[in-house]
C-alpha cells in the first residue's frame, strides 16, 4: 500500500451535494437562495442587536453572539461548496480543508454552549427578576461567551491537528461536499484509533453537557411558570424562550443524529443531509425564528425601518 503523510497530499476531491449533472443548478440555485439568507439575516441581527437601544440586554448580547456564530460556520462551508457547483471541480487544497476543519469544529461547539448560556440567561431572568440586572453582569456575559470560544477554540486545533498530521492512504476522496472529521476519519491509514476516541469522547461530552445546561435551566423555568397564578403571566412568562427553545430543539436533534451514532449505522448520504440542514438550513432559520417570535426584535426592526424612511424623506 501506498503510504502517504502529509507533505506529499496536496488536494482533496470533495465528492459534492449529489453526481447527478441535471440537479447541479437547482440546488446551487436553492443554495445561494439559503446561504443569503443567512448572511443578510445573522449579519441585521448583529447590526440590530449593536445599534437599537432597547435591545441592549443580556439576552441580545448573547443572541448577536450566536448570530456571529451562525454566519461564521455557514460561511466557513457555504462559499466553497458553492463555488464547487459552479465550477465542477470538486477539489479543496490541503491546507484550506485543514482550515475549514478547525473553523467548522471551533463555531459548532461555540454554538452549543453559547445556546447553554442563553437558556441560563433565561432562567435567571424568569426565576430570579428582581436580581436578574445584577446576576447577568456584564463581566458575567463577557465570562459566558468567552470561555466557549476559548474553549472550542482548543478543542478544534488539537482534533484538527490530530487528523492533518496522520497518514493518507493515497485516497483523497472526501465523500462530503466540505472537509468534516467523519469521512476524513476514513481515509487515514495509520492507527486512527486515538483520533477516534478523540473525536468521539468530545462529540458527546459537549452534545450532553450542554443539552444537561439547558435541560436544567428549562426544568427550573417550567417549575417557576406553573407557580404564576395568572394564564396571562404564565404566557409571557414562556414566550420569551419559545424562540431560543425552538432553536435548541432543531439543532440538538439533527446533531444527535449525526455524531451521537454507531460508525456501523453511519450513512455518507444522511450525513450530507444531516449537514446541509445544521451547516446552511440552520444558520438561515435563527435568525427567522427570533426576529418573528419577538416582538422586541420586530419593534427594532420597524424603529430602524421608521427612521430611514424619515431620512429618505
Amino acid at each position: 500500500m501506498d503510504n502517504r503523510n502529509w507533505t506529499a497530499l496536496n488536494e482533496f476531491i470533495l465528492t459534492g451535494i449529489t453526481d447527478h449533472p441535471d440537479l447541479q443548478a437547482p440546488f446551487f440555485g436553492l443554495f445561494l437562495i439559503i446561504y443569503v439568507n443567512s448572511v443578510l439575516g445573522n449579519m441585521g441581527m448583529i447590526i440590530l442587536t449593536k445599534v437599537d437601544n432597547r435591545l441592549q440586554t443580556p439576552m441580545y448580547f448573547f443572541l448577536r453572539h450566536l448570530a456571529f456564530i451562525d454566519l461564521g460556520y455557514s460561511t466557513a462551508v457555504g462559499p466553497k461548496m458553492l463555488v464547487n457547483i459552479v465550477t465542477n471541480q470538486n477539489t479543496i487544497p490541503y491546507k484550506w480543508c485543514a482550515t475549514q476543519l478547525a473553523f467548522f469544529i471551533m463555531f459548532i461547539i461555540s454554538e452549543l454552549f453559547i445556546l447553554s448560556a442563553m437558556a441560563y440567561d433565561r432562567y435567571v431572568a424568569i426565576c430570579d427578576p428582581l436580581l436578574y440586572t445584577v446576576v447577568m453582569s456584564p463581566r458575567l456575559c463577557w465570562v459566558l461567551v468567552t470561555i466557549p470560544y476559548l474553549y472550542s477554540i482548543f478543542l478544534s486545533l488539537i482534533t484538527t491537528i490530530k487528523i492533518f498530521i496522520s497518514s493518507f492512504c493515497g485516497n483523497n476522496v472526501i465523500h462530503h461536499f466540505y472537509c468534516d472529521s467523519l469521512p476524513l476519519l476514513t481515509l487515514i491509514c495509520s492507527g486512527t484509533q486515538e483520533v477516534e476516541w478523540i473525536v468521539l469522547i468530545f462529540s458527546a461530552f459537549n452534545l450532553v453537557s450542554s443539552l444537561l445546561i439547558v435541560l436544567v435551566s428549562y426544568t427550573l423555568i417550567l417549575t417557576a411558570i406553573l407557580r404564576i397564578n395568572s394564564a396571562h403571566g404564565r404566557h409571557k412568562a414562556f414566550s420569551t424562550c419559545g424562540s431560543h427553545l425552538t432553536v435548541v430543539v432543531v439543532l440538538y436533534g439533527t446533531l444527535f443524529f449525526m455524531y451521537v451514532q454507531p460508525k456501523s449505522s453511519h450513512s455518507f448520504d444522511s450525513d450530507k443531509l444531516a449537514s446541509v440542514f445544521y451547516t446552511l438550513v440552520i444558520p438561515m432559520l435563527n435568525p427567522m425564528i427570533y426576529s418573528l417570535r419577538n416582538k422586541e426584535v420586530k419593534g427594532a426592526l420597524h424603529r430602524i425601518w421608521s427612521n430611514l424612511c424619515k431620512l429618505c424623506l
